[in-house]
């Protein structure tokens, strides 16, 4: 039976003043979130923003929890990667000119569908990610330091605002002035790219994630650029093309392979413990942090199995895919949702076109589906897992702050609905402003991400190197290593992977000089002194991250404003 208490609690975080500024908050950034991830192939996330905006217009109405403010703003973020998801997967159906065969309605269909899978998908991977494993989710954590340290203030909110006004103010030089390069050191190596990603929020991922994980992450990417693409470029095994090959379908590989090894080994035998939070819930915090259910296990399950036969009718009849590859898509979708959550959790990284690439590839490989509904599949996929990280991270938040997860998930629902609509309205008014020859490289809207997708319909560049990624990727996890991170540095660009680890190569020396000048003091003190540091160094490097993603979601703005105006 439900519980009135809680009943009463979650429904009082998830109020009606918050859902209509969530709404509204949802409109605008989806808007710009659209605009911006076609035209620089980049989309920061705009989860600070949102808290910072949402606990300021709510406090505008009067009195306001960290709790409301947290499920409002986790409204607002949530049509952004919906928004995401589209652009970075479907323009690229409109590059081989299939721009009749899809429109709004298509459009929508898609974003639909992976919103749902998205939602589906975190309410049951909840208890794994955010309860029983340890994650960063740096973007959650900075989003929940920032509530705090706004209605808190004193040293922690000078540390963090400082910090984000110092970013925020780099980004302007950089994106908006061009008066500060966005690469440095960069070296003309063919087929790596090579150079410090000139980011605040790049750096601050490596300081806050730091450790062995960063360790494994940069070991991938020497792996791939200069194993592979290098030295097998300098003994003759292929050229730049082949290469990049090569690396893309390893990266894939190992993390298809870590995204399988997560749910056989994490989640299929966490399954009954699911059920049985779901079911024994209580009335203190961890228990409803335990449970996103309503109180009856069947009520849950069913209500999850109806969405996604919904799903599956709705790819069917809206987008013409057969039933038997609706289905596979579906089932895939929640092995992608997982290795999304994980990628988060350990990077604040969602390479959500390239879960869409992997289901696309696989679902190419069994069925002779069109070239256009491929784009469909990777378009589905590609919303589910850009939405699972947002709603992952908003967890993670939700989590620190104590809200209720179950209002959180409601907020998403709201806002994903909404973002699927904007979006798909966004995406079409700009080709039908634009053309469909505006976007591609080198065009108006570059669209970088849906360019790869166009270029990959036609099947896996090195199925072998695909398989030995797979199988290697399913190995490491089983013995405790981190394959999500190594495929992550196989797969992004080199000079991220390199600024990450910049990162959290400052985190080591500072711990180390912080420790030597502790080192002879009183072990009460020192360890007060550590403690504060400590602090300090996470609510900088979140002020830091926090504060170049508000000034992306304001350029976009002014972007969005400026090309409806132009």
């Amino acid at each position: 039976m439900d519980n009135p208490s809680r009943r009463a609690s979650w429904r009082g975080q998830l109020t009606a003043r918050g859902v209509i500024i969530g709404c509204i908050g949802c409109v605008i950034i989806t808007a710009s979130s659209a605009y911006t991830a076609l035209k620089l192939g980049a989309l920061p996330w705009p989860i600070v923003f949102a808290a910072i905006v949402s606990l300021f217009f709510l406090k505008l109405l009067g009195n306001a929890s960290l709790n409301e403010a947290n499920v409002t703003h986790t409204i607002m973020s949530a049509g952004a990667m919906v928004a995401g998801g589209l652009a970075f997967t479907i323009p690229g159906a409109w590059m081989l000119g299939y721009v009749g065969e899809v429109g709004f309605a298509q459009t929508l269909f898609v974003a639909l569908a992976g919103t749902g899978l998205g939602l589906v998908a975190t309410a049951i991977i909840h208890r794994h990610f955010i309860v029983d494993t340890d994650l960063e989710f740096p973007m959650g954590a900075s989003a929940a330091q920032t509530l705090r340290a706004t209605e808190a203030g004193g040293k922690t909110g000078r540390r963090l605002f400082a910090s984000m006004g110092l970013a925020g103010a780099y980004a302007v030089l950089r994106d908006a002035l061009g008066a500060i390069p966005t690469m440095l050191a960069a070296l003309p190596i063919p087929g790596v790219s090579f150079g410090i990603y000139n980011s605040p929020m790049m750096l601050s991922v490596g300081f806050l994630v730091g450790g062995v994980a960063v360790t494994w992450w940069f070991a991938g990417a020497l792996l791939a650029n200069f194993g592979i693409v290098v030295a097998g470029g300098a003994v003759g095994l292929w050229g730049v093309d082949a290469a990049q090959g090569v690396v893309r379908s390893l990266g894939m590989g190992l993390m298809m392979g870590a995204g399988l090894a997560v749910v056989a080994k994490d989640i299929v035998p966490q399954l009954a413990g699911i059920v049985r939070g779901m079911r024994d819930a209580s009335d203190d915090a961890a228990g409803a942090e335990r449970s996103l259910a309503t109180g009856s296990v069947r009520t849950d399950a069913g209500t999850f199995a109806v969405i996604a036969a919904a799903i599956v009718v709705l790819m069917c009849m809206g987008l013409g895919l057969p039933p038997v590859v609706s289905i596979v898509v579906v089932l895939l979708a929640f092995v992608t949702t997982a290795m999304s959550a994980q990628s988060c959790g350990q990077t604040g990284i969602d390479p959500m076109e390239i879960f869409g690439l992997i289901v696309l590839l696989l679902v190419s490989t069994f069925s002779q589906v069109r070239e256009v509904q491929l784009f469909f599949i990777a378009g589905v996929v590609a919303v589910a897992c850009g939405l699972a990280g947002d709603v992952m991270n908003d967890f993670k938040a939700g989590s620190i702050l104590g809200t209720d997860p179950r209002a959180q998930w409601l907020g998403q629902a709201i806002g994903g609905a909404l973002g699927a609509v904007v979006s798909a309205g966004v995406m079409m008014a700009l080709v039908e402003a634009y053309g469909p020859d505006a976007f591609g490289l080198g065009r108006e809207f570059v669209s970088a991400q849906a360019s790869v997708v166009a270029t990959m319909v036609t099947g896996i560049p090195s199925v072998p190197a695909f398989v030995i990624g797979l199988a290697a990727g399913i190995a490491l996890y089983w013995a405790g290593l981190p394959a999500m991170m190594l495929g992550l540095g196989v797969y992004l660009p080199f000079y991220m992977s390199f600024t990450a680890t910049l990162g959290a190569a400052l985190k080591w020396v500072i711990d180390r000089v912080r420790a030597a000048r502790t080192a002879g003091l009183p072990e009460g003190e020192r360890a007060a002194r550590d403690a504060d540091a400590q602090e300090a160094g996470v609510v900088i490097a979140s002020g830091m991250l926090g504060g170049e993603s508000i000034v992306g979601v304001i350029l976009a703005m002014v972007s969005v404003i400026a090309g409806l105006a132009a």
